[in-house]
């Protein structure tokens, strides 16, 4: 497992050196130099924002194609709840899943039964006082991510569950093979993805070794292909197992209906989470004992990999839900020990200006002169995304002072008028 695997990319010869995706990562992650974005992996937590807001398309999901169900022999898809409000008029889950069917998958695991067993999960640690509060779920992939990095005191505070993902993946293995007999390698669980953190989840785990899902692909590959095969099917097989509250986690909040404990807090989109996390942090939320953070708007359903609107797809997700059938009980529920981390998650410093103490403080002391000779206006001409940014990549050994074009106005301006007071001397018999 490679610790900086990202599953977003950047196409150079699609980038015109704008500052677009420099303004908007939440991390700062991106640099301009030599008229070029540049990506720093050390600080990316694939949130997508930057694949999002790209005019000229520079920033790419990398996930996987269909083909890859040619590499098992059985396969057992694993729809994410929000693929269901992709689709206009869908009053019957069963004919989305059986398309699913019929595009190659051999078998269909809905992600909102396995959401739902992390709701009970939850209800019942929450109830025998097990969790440290106010509990953060731990269910958006760039959520750990940041906190990971950036606010470690509140490392204690995450649910410590895998992800609807990764217990359906582990929960629809187990079934496929005591229904066909094969192998475990040789099932594949493909997850139909909203969004680029479920897929860089699966390459740089958290919480697990190695992950249970084999491949990722994105809602918007499978997405014209199931609208063909919805077209053919008159009969839809009986394959939907979770109720509605299962399928409500694809939006913000519906993780947090879940739990039964209404004193909660969602909050959606990464400016919001941000400020979210800093007043955890100054301990200013004392009263909230479980908290829904989603990297992107509206939750799963804001995803980058989606095609629909998500404020649509949220209102359709609600009409589907509000007639949507009881959750069928299920052969094999997984025990609540069972949906634990394998493996705790550490603080990565990967933000810190030297692992000397009194290194730091020099560079930071710096970073601060620096600054004070900058013009503050964050205008991210230089290519970075603000003036202390700059001053960091000065200290860090990875930009020039004059790389700001206001510190350049200047020493031109000096010399212009160097130049004027030579001009006005007499000369010299």
């Amino acid at each position: 497992m490679e610790k900086f695997a990202h599953s977003v990319t950047l196409d150079t010869d699609l980038c015109k050196g704008c500052t677009n995706c420099v303004k908007r990562c939440p991390m700062e992650a991106i640099r301009v130099r030599d008229k070029k974005a540049r990506i720093i992996k050390e600080r990316c937590i694939d949130c997508g924002e930057c694949i999002r807001l790209c005019p000229h398309h520079a920033k790419k999901a990398v996930v996987d194609s269909l083909e890859v169900l040619k590499n098992y022999d059985y396969t057992v898809a694993l729809p994410a709840p929000t693929l269901y409000g992709q689709f206009k008029d869908l009053q019957d889950r069963n004919y989305l899943l059986t398309a699913l069917k019929k595009i190659g998958f051999d078998d269909v695991f809905e992600v909102s039964v396995a959401a739902e067993a992390v709701s009970a999960a939850t209800r019942k640690e929450l109830a025998e006082n097990n969790l440290k509060l106010p509990v953060i779920s731990s269910a958006c992939p760039t959520v750990l991510r940041i906190i990971r990095v950036r606010f470690p005191s509140l490392l204690p505070n995450l649910l410590e569950f895998h992800t609807p993902m990764e217990i359906s993946a582990r929960w629809a293995r187990n079934i496929a093979a005591k229904k066909t007999g094969l192998p475990r390698d040789r099932i594949g669980c493909i997850f139909i993805a909203p969004c680029t953190a479920k897929v860089t989840s699966i390459k740089a785990t958290l919480g697990t070794e190695k992950s249970e899902v084999d491949a990722v692909i994105s809602i918007s590959e499978v997405y014209p292909k199931l609208v063909s095969a919805l077209k053919t099917i008159k009969e839809p097989e009986n394959l939907a197992r979770s109720g509605p509250l299962g399928v409500g986690w694809a939006v913000s909040g519906g993780e947090c209906i879940c739990t039964g404990n209404p004193n909660y807090l969602a909050a959606d989109g990464m400016e919001n989470v941000i400020h979210i996390l800093e007043a955890l942090e100054d301990e200013k939320l004392t009263k909230v004992d479980f908290i829904e953070l989603n990297a992107c708007v509206g939750g799963c359903v804001g995803g980058v990999l989606t095609v629909e609107n998500p404020f649509i797809a949220k209102s359709r997700l609600n009409r589907l839900m509000g007639m949507a059938a009881p959750a069928i009980p299920m052969d094999d529920i997984p025990p609540i020990k069972s949906m634990v981390w394998d493996q705790s998650i550490e603080f990565d410093p990967v933000l810190r200006l030297d692992a000397d103490v009194s290194t730091a403080i020099t560079k930071l002391n710096r970073i601060k002169e620096l600054e004070e000779r900058f013009n503050g206006m964050d205008c991210g001409a230089c290519g970075a995304p603000s003036c202390h940014a700059l001053a960091e990549d000065i200290v860090g050994g990875w930009a020039q002072e004059d790389q700001c074009i206001f510190l350049i106005r200047e020493k031109i301006q000096k010399l212009l008028n160097n130049g004027d007071d030579e001009a006005g001397k007499e000369p010299i018999e």
